[in-house]
């Protein structure tokens, strides 16, 4: 039987040194991390993102992180640089280059590169005298760390400690430019992210799909309103839109007696819990979970009836 408590131990020296290496990078930013993120904020073109190998992969998800944020980025493979590749790089960019150890030889182009047409750049490596930093516009050295794989070979402290550098450039970026949840979602349309920070207005119905009647219809009239719609539900609005009322299934019932001999207004039930459009879905989701109703009016300031939100469609953009 394998002493899995030795897996535990491992886990916990890994992440130990990789938290220590991370405290050691946070008390080491200093005034190139400023230049930096300056230099970024004053390019009028992208930010060009390179490494090779482990840096490379790091590289990828920095330059994703970027643009997801509103730093327009994209990673340049360094090998295929050399083969084509450096046409993405043109005047107006960063280039923003890792490297551990400062002396990757696949790197070699892309420097010259930068240097030959004026590009700035941004290095990173562990290493203060490498060609790498001595030839960047702007150096962020590494505080030197031991690698957490014991054997001093593998990657595994120096790429935490640059993802980490990347994700702090973004984040001051970010805040820089009062990047909003709002803005976050422009770029994240798609999967559970893009729908909690889905509004209310990405998903209501609206126009002709609204279940709406005037307070004085006859009743046989809203039974056909809800039945043609499908929501099981109609909302009572008044001449300016207004929203006064609503009538669902449980004021049907109890209003069983003559129901057909009355109209919309003495069936409904007043005052109704509605939501702006500009709200998340995801507090929609709360009202009418806390409610424990199906569905929301959606009105503007005023009370005028813009939209109407189910639980269903909370549900089917991948809510709940």
């Amino acid at each position: 039987m394998t002493d899995t408590s030795k897996f535990l131990d491992t886990a916990r020296r890994v992440i130990r040194i990789e938290a220590d290496a991370l405290t050691l990078l946070a008390d080491g930013i200093g005034a190139p991390f400023a230049e930096a993120v300056q230099m970024i904020l004053d390019a009028p073109g992208r930010i060009i993102v390179c490494g090779m190998g482990k840096s490379g992969h790091v590289a990828r998800k920095i330059a994703a992180t970027f643009a997801s944020t509103g730093t327009p980025a994209h990673f340049v493979h360094p090998a295929e640089a050399s083969h084509g590749d450096l046409g993405m790089m043109a005047k107006g960019d960063v280039a923003l280059v890792l490297s551990n150890s400062g002396e990757t030889p696949e790197l070699a182009d892309v420097i010259a590169h930068t240097r030959r047409f004026g590009i700035p750049m941004i290095g990173v490596a562990s290493n203060a005298t490498s060609t790498l930093l001595t030839q960047s516009d702007v150096a962020i050295v590494l505080p030197p760390a031991e690698e957490a794989c014991g054997t001093g070979v593998v990657p595994t402290t120096s790429t935490t400690m640059t993802l980490a550098l990347g994700d702090a450039m973004a984040v001051a970026l970010m805040e820089h430019r009062d990047f909003t949840p709002a803005n976050f979602r422009d770029f994240h349309p798609g999967g559970k992210l893009g729908a909690r920070l889905s509004k209310v207005r990405d998903l209501m119905h609206k126009g002709d799909a609204l279940p709406l009647v005037q307070p004085t219809t006859s009743m046989g009239d809203v039974l056909l309103e809800i039945s043609q719609k499908g929501f099981g539900v109609v909302g009572i609005i008044n001449a300016d839109t207004q929203l006064q009322g609503i009538i669902t299934d449980g004021d049907l019932r109890r209003h069983m007696d003559g129901l057909l001999d009355l109209t919309a207004d003495a069936v409904q039930t007043v005052g109704p819990t509605t939501i702006l459009a500009d709200a998340l879905a995801e507090e929609a989701l709360g009202i009418m979970n806390t409610r424990k109703i199906t569905c929301l009016f959606v009105t503007d300031a005023d009370g005028r009836v813009e939209g109407f939100l189910h639980i269903h469609d909370c549900l089917r953009a991948g809510l709940g």
